[in-house]
C-alpha cells in the first residue's frame, strides 16, 4: 500500500479507535467524506468509521473508554458519539443487494471490500486504516484519489447498477459535482454516468419526495447552485422533479423577434442571490421567481413578447410546488410572497418613486422587504451594460426612498391604529361588515399619505368617513 496519510489522523480520537480495534481483535477504518475532504483540504467534523464486525458493539467499547454518551440506532445497525467537536458514526461493514421496486437494500455482514463496493462514488469509497501495523494507510481499490485530483465523479460499479439500486445516488452525483467544484477545478460526472442517469431517470419515481427535496436543498446551499440545475436538466432528471423549470427553457422567435431564455435567466438570478445571501428560502424564491412565464408568454406584433401577470400566476403555482415536494408550508408562504412582489421595486425604478407607492410596497413586503430588494437587484441581468447601470442607479434611489419613508411612517410592520373593538365602542354596534370597511378606509388613507400613521389622525378620519356607511356615534 503506497499511500500513507497518518497526518490526517492526528486527532486523539483516532488513536483511541485504533486501541479499541486492537483490544477487540477487529479491523476498523475511517471511510467516506472525511477521507475525501482531507485530500481536498476541507474541514470536516463528520467521521464515519466502518468495522469488520458489529458497529454497535465497537461504539459501546469506545464510549466506555472515552466516557462519552453513545446514541444507538439498532434498526440501521449504527451508533454515534461526539468527541472533541467531532461527530463519529460507527457501522459494521456490509454488503447490499436490492429489489428493483425499492431502494431499501437487503443487508448482510461483509468485509471492507464489500462495503467499499456498495459506496456511491469512487471519491467516497476511500478509507484510512486504523490498524496498528499500517495506521493511516489509504485503502483505495477504485482509484478515488486519482478521480479526486482530476475532478471526476464516477461510480465504483457499472453506473446502471449503482443508480438502479439506489436512484438517490443520481441526485448525489449532481450535488457532489456542484459542491466540490471550485474556480480552480470543476468536477465533472463522467459521460458513462450521465448516459446511465438519462436511462435511469424514471427510477426517481420510487424515491420519497422528502429525500428528493433534501438533496435539492443541499444543491441550493452550494456556492454556485446553477451548476446543479444545469446538470439535472442535462441528465434528464429535472423533468421528474421540477418540470415547471423545464417549461422555461428555450427561445421562441416570431418575425425575427425572440425573447430571452428564461431558464438561463432564472439560473443567473439564482447565482446572483447565492453570491449575496445564504438564506435557503430566498434562494428558492430566486429559483421560482419567473415560474409563471411559460403560462403567460404572449406575442404581439406591435410590442413583441410579453409575460404580463407572470408574477401573479407564478405566486399561485408556488404552494402546489411546495406541497408536491413536501417542503415546509410557512416557508412556502414566504416564497410565494416574494414571487408575487418581485416586480414591484423594478416598477418603481421605471415610474416616479412616490411616497404612496413606497408605503404600499413596505406594507405588502413587511419584514421581508430587504430580501425582496436583494432578489430584485439580482433580477437585473440584461447584457446591455448601459441599461443595467441605469437601472441599478435608479434602484439605489428606491432603496433610499424606502429608508426615508420607513423612518417617517413606520409602515413595514403596519398595524391599523383603529381596531374593531374601538369602532364598536364608538358607534355602539355589534360585529358587522361596516367595521371592516371603515378600517380599510383608514388603512388606505394612511398608505396614500392622506393622514399620518398615528391614532389621533386615524380617529379623526374614521369619524369623518363613518357617516358614509350609516354609522352614528353612540351617546
Amino acid at each position: 500500500m503506497s499511500t500513507t496519510a497518518a497526518q490526517f489522523l492526528d486527532r486523539k480520537i483516532f488513536r483511541i479507535l485504533s486501541d479499541v480495534a486492537a483490544d477487540r481483535g477487529v479491523r476498523a477504518f475511517v471511510i467516506g467524506g472525511y477521507v475525501r475532504d482531507c485530500f481536498l483540504g476541507r474541514e470536516c467534523n463528520d467521521i464515519d468509521v466502518v468495522i469488520e464486525g458489529s458497529g454497535i458493539e465497537f461504539a459501546r467499547a469506545v464510549g466506555e473508554k472515552t466516557g462519552k454518551y453513545v446514541s444507538y440506532f439498532k434498526n440501521f445497525g449504527t451508533a454515534m458519539l461526539h468527541y472533541g467537536g467531532d461527530e463519529i458514526e460507527f457501522v459494521g461493514a456490509r454488503k447490499e443487494s436490492y429489489r428493483r421496486e425499492s431502494r431499501k437494500p437487503i443487508v448482510e455482514d461483509g468485509t471492507l471490500e464489500d462495503d467499499q463496493l456498495r459506496r456511491d462514488f469512487t471519491i467516497n469509497a476511500m478509507a484510512f486504516s486504523l490498524q496498528k501495523e499500517d495506521f493511516g494507510a489509504l485503502v483505495d481499490p477504485f482509484g478515488g484519489i486519482r478521480d479526486l485530483a482530476a475532478g471526476i465523479i464516477r461510480t465504483p460499479l457499472d453506473p446502471d447498477i449503482t443508480y438502479s439500486d439506489d436512484p438517490l445516488r443520481m441526485l448525489r452525483a449532481v450535488r457532489f459535482a456542484t459542491k466540490l467544484s471550485t474556480p480552480e477545478l470543476t468536477f465533472n460526472i463522467v459521460p458513462e454516468s450521465m448516459d446511465s442517469m438519462r436511462r435511469m431517470a424514471e427510477r426517481l419515481k420510487i424515491l420519497s419526495q422528502e429525500r428528493i427535496s433534501e438533496e435539492l436543498n443541499k444543491m441550493l446551499a452550494t456556492g454556485k447552485p446553477s451548476m446543479a440545475f444545469c446538470l439535472l436538466e442535462e441528465a434528464g432528471l429535472l423533468k421528474y422533479i421540477l418540470p415547471e423549470l423545464i417549461a422555461l427553457k428555450g427561445v421562441e422567435t416570431v418575425d425575427g423577434r425572440g425573447h430571452k431564455d428564461n431558464f438561463a435567466h432564472t439560473l443567473a438570478v439564482l447565482d446572483n442571490v447565492a453570491a449575496c445571501s445564504d438564506k435557503l428560502w430566498l434562494r428558492w424564491a430566486a429559483l421560482l421567481h419567473d415560474i409563471g412565464k411559460a403560462a403567460t408568454k404572449r406575442y404581439d406584433s406591435r410590442v413583441g413578447w410579453s409575460f404580463h401577470g407572470h408574477e401573479i400566476v407564478g405566486s399561485k403555482m408556488v404552494p402546489g410546488i411546495f406541497n408536491r415536494l413536501k417542503l415546509p408550508i410557512d416557508e412556502g408562504k414566504y416564497v410565494k410572497k416574494l414571487v408575487w412582489l418581485h416586480l414591484r421595486p423594478i416598477a418603481l425604478v421605471d415610474d416616479e418613486v412616490t411616497d404612496s407607492a413606497v408605503r404600499r410596497l413596505l406594507f405588502d413586503a413587511g419584514d421581508d422587504i430587504d430580501d425582496l430588494m436583494l432578489l430584485c437587484n439580482a433580477d437585473i441581468t440584461s447584457k446591455n451594460e448601459a441599461k443595467v447601470a441605469r437601472i441599478r442607479s435608479n434602484f439605489e434611489l428606491v432603496k433610499q426612498k424606502l429608508v426615508e419613508v420607513e423612518a417617517k411612517d413606520a409602515i413595514r410592520n403596519f398595524k391599523n391604529p383603529i381596531n374593531g373593538e374601538y369602532v364598536m365602542q364608538v358607534y355602539g354596534i355589534e360585529p358587522c361588515s361596516e367595521i371592516g370597511q371603515l378600517k380599510e378606509m383608514v388603512k388606505e388613507a394612511i398608505l396614500d399619505g392622506v393622514i399620518g400613521n398615528n391614532f389621533e389622525e386615524a380617529d379623526a378620519y374614521m369619524r369623518k368617513r363613518a357617516p358614509e356607511l350609516g354609522l352614528i356615534e353612540a351617546k
